[in-house]
């Protein structure tokens, strides 16, 4: 029998997570020496390399000594808890990566109590203790504190801590200790992550957690073998979150080692592998001996929050850049990505739009990022909260926010956050000469809140957020309060015409830029919008006249990223997203249509 350890690294967004993953494939002599490989070697698409953050949840195994230790690396951003969820469930251990110089951070909270209730043993690693603010034995303290705040066993407050530098490839057991390589870690993991239960010779029981897909073999379930065998060729039963049970033969058996994959024949207790050749393979369901079924407990995952409406592109210039343009193409790419991801939900609205609901506007950004990517061109609306009905009473969703702003700058932060329904919980001064502000707000406060927050701390202030639970209904929110510049006609851009019309706001479009009627070209300096003709060149005339020759300086426009303009946008605004521009726009392009829908509003509110 192999010996085998199974853990998952957790930590806060950027702790290093990914990092120490890649010098523990290095250290353990998993890679050749010949081999080339790239940095941060477990985030492998576009978006996640860009942005340094991981996305998705990836496995990985090393062979260390007689043991085979498989490693699944998981996101430490808020809206992709669903993920981390359901990795804990098919480990044993978890290495949990606290930075020395930041501490507990709310998703530090949230992976942690997850862990917690599930009865594992967490490894803390205390890592960039190379920093200069580092302060290892505050951080320590913090990590205590928060396993007792969260009802931590016995076993599980006498944690095992190492202190790291994972990019400089060290751990060590004590501060004073030597900066040598990952050994200390390596040992920690042998010594403190139990062995899996579970015995190759009782009937077969599996477990997939995440999903992945092959041109060639269908659909693939990465799965935790808890008990039993699996063998290639083999026929077992796969039984579903709703008791349904269909039987199939396994096709392809893929096992782990370092970033490749390769066949095998057979694999057993306590190992994760891939297995391919059951067609609706799903996160949740359980893979049995046929001839004795006894299937797992389904998982749970927490719902969405956060819910967008994504149509088809009807503006002026639909078609002229995407590929994919029909409901029928957003439909089956909607329906493939919720095949995978199983913290999104999409239903299908009437008119050729799709409602879609995730954890946040992070999540539902990336979605629609990568679509843009793919080809595709649709409209987004205004991200909204899910909002409940729990006995009469209207429930939405609250968040724990945590911001650390210099200290000129709390008093802003406070204020704007007040606006926005949000209560202080406490206020800590940093070490580094900044304080940490902890709030508890509703989701909807948060929606737009970020651009402004960077605008009012310079770019120096940090905030992370993740959700606490459904709370009664608090009332309107503070929401943007200057208005857009809307374009009055169709064309293309002239540079005369933005040069005169950058008094009244700022700009997000270039000259030569297409835009049409009811197009929003930029933020106006005051509350209300208005409406401005971008496309009058200069009068020509045929005499010359002083300063007539002065060259047009243009102030460089706003560049609105995706996440950007969903933040930006109002509830009579789309976003027009296309392969090649990023545009927003009003829902109702005719002025006179806009005006009434106004007037009405107000009548409405008289």
């Amino acid at each position: 029998m192999q010996k085998i350890k199974n853990i998952a690294v957790i930590a806060h967004v950027d702790h290093g997570k990914t990092t120490l993953v890649d010098q523990l494939l290095q250290q353990s002599g998993t890679f050749a020496a010949h081999q080339q490989v790239e940095e941060r070697a477990m985030d492998s698409n576009d978006i996640e390399k860009e942005r340094g953050i991981t996305i998705l949840s990836k496995n990985t195994a090393i062979t260390y000594g007689d043991h085979k230790i498989n490693i699944i690396d998981t996101p430490g951003h808020a809206d992709f808890g669903g993920e981390v969820e359901r990795v804990l469930k098919m480990v044993d251990g978890v290495l949990m990566l606290v930075d020395a110089q930041e501490g507990v951070m709310p998703q530090t909270k949230f992976v942690l109590k997850k862990a917690i209730e599930l009865g594992l043993i967490p490894v803390v690693v205390i890592n960039k203790i190379d920093k200069d603010g580092a302060e290892p034995e505050r951080v320590l303290d913090e990590v205590f504190d928060l396993l007792v705040a969260l009802d931590a066993n016995e076993d599980q407050l006498e944690f095992p801590v190492l202190y790291a530098a994972a990019r400089d490839g060290y751990a060590k057991w004590e501060m004073e200790d030597e900066n040598k390589d990952m050994t200390p870690l390596f040992e920690a993991i042998l010594e403190k992550v139990p062995y899996p239960d579970g015995s190759p010779d009782a009937d077969t029981q599996a477990q997939v957690f995440t999903l992945d897909s092959d041109n060639f073999v269908g659909r693939i379930g990465i799965t935790r073998i808890f008990n039993g065998k699996v063998k290639k060729g083999d026929e077992y039963v796969l039984v579903k979150a709703s008791g349904e049970k269909t039987k199939s033969r396994v096709s392809k058996l893929i096992g782990f080692k370092g970033l490749e994959r390769m066949e095998i024949e057979e694999a057993e207790a306590g190992d994760i592998v891939a297995i391919a050749g059951f067609s609706d393979i799903d996160v949740g369901d359980s893979i049995c001996d046929p001839a004795n079924p006894v299937p797992l407990d389904p998982m749970h995952v927490e719902e969405p929050t956060l819910s967008v409406i994504m149509s088809v592109n009807d503006g002026p210039l639909a078609g002229t850049e995407g590929k994919h343009v029909t409901s029928n193409k957003i439909r089956e790419r909607l329906e493939k990505e919720m095949e995978t991801n199983i913290a999104m939900r999409m239903e299908p609205l009437g008119d050729a739009s799709f409602k879609v609901s995730g954890r946040g506007e992070l999540q539902i950004g990336i979605l629609a990022e990568n679509m843009r990517r793919e080809g595709f061109e649709f409209l987004l609306a205004r991200p909204e909260v899910v909002v409940k009905e729990e006995n009469g009473v209207k429930m939405e969703p609250f968040e724990h926010l945590v911001v650390d702003v210099p200290e000129e700058f709390q008093g802003v932060a406070i204020e704007k956050l007040g606006k926005r329904k949000a209560e202080m919980t406490s206020l800590t001064p940093m070490p580094d000469g900044t304080v940490r502000i902890e709030f508890e707000i509703p989701a909807r406060g948060l929606i737009g809140f970020r651009s402004e927050f960077l605008t009012d701390t310079k770019g120096e202030g940090i905030m992370n957020h993740s959700f606490i639970e459904y709370r009664p209904y608090t009332g309107a929110v503070v929401s943007r309060t200057p208005g857009a510049l809307i374009s009055m006609d169709d064309g293309e851009a002239v540079a005369f015409s933005l040069y005169n019309l950058q008094a009244r706001g700022t700009l997000f479009i270039h000259p030569q830029d297409k835009v049409y009627n009811g197009m929003v070209i930029g933020e106006s300096a005051r509350p209300g919008d208005l409406e401005v003709n971008p496309l009058k060149g200069k009068q020509l005339t045929n005499m010359r006249s002083a300063g007539s020759e002065d060259a047009i300086k243009l102030v460089p426009p706003r560049e609105m990223t995706l996440e950007h303009a969903m933040e930006w946008i109002e509830d009579d605004e789309l976003i027009e997203v296309t392969p090649e521009s990023i545009r927003i726009r009003k829902k109702h392009l005719d002025p006179t249509m806009r005006k009434r829908i106004q007037r009405d509003k107000k009548n409405a509110k008289a």
